[in-house]
């Protein structure tokens, strides 16, 4: 992966969210992804994004890169692991869809430990 190139961009506050999502959108189309899958990655860019400003300190960061027909993006922050594979919540419940949204949508889901923070990787199909 040495010659991998990385897009990345901070977010700190949540007027960020709406540069973040163009970011991402942006890159994404760049690296080859098909519009409809785009948007799908910018709502769960912004899901985890919106997680990261509601449940810790410090904002985080989005990286984008593509390998071999994937598109990867890690939002990185400072807060515990997440916990994927729940159900989706009922319908009138008040919270909880952020992170079943993103499962949902996302090709794979992986959360990561590293000395960076915690990394909430995404991969989609190109």
């Amino acid at each position: 992966m040495a010659d991998r190139v990385e897009d990345t961009m901070a977010y700190e506050v949540a007027t960020d969210l709406r540069e973040l999502r163009g970011f991402v959108s942006t890159q994404a189309l760049a690296q080859g992804l098909a519009p409809h899958r785009v948007e799908l990655l910018a709502l769960a860019v912004s899901e985890l994004a919106t997680n990261t400003l509601q449940h810790t300190t410090g904002g985080g960061q989005v990286r984008l890169w593509a390998e071999a027909d994937q598109l990867f993006c890690d939002v990185v922050d400072q807060g515990p692991a997440r916990t994927f594979g729940r159900d989706m919540p009922a319908a009138d419940a008040v919270r909880g869809r952020g992170l079943a949204i993103v499962e949902r949508i996302c090709d794979e889901v992986a959360v990561l430990s590293r000395p960076e923070g915690t990394v909430v990787r995404i991969r989609l199909g190109l």
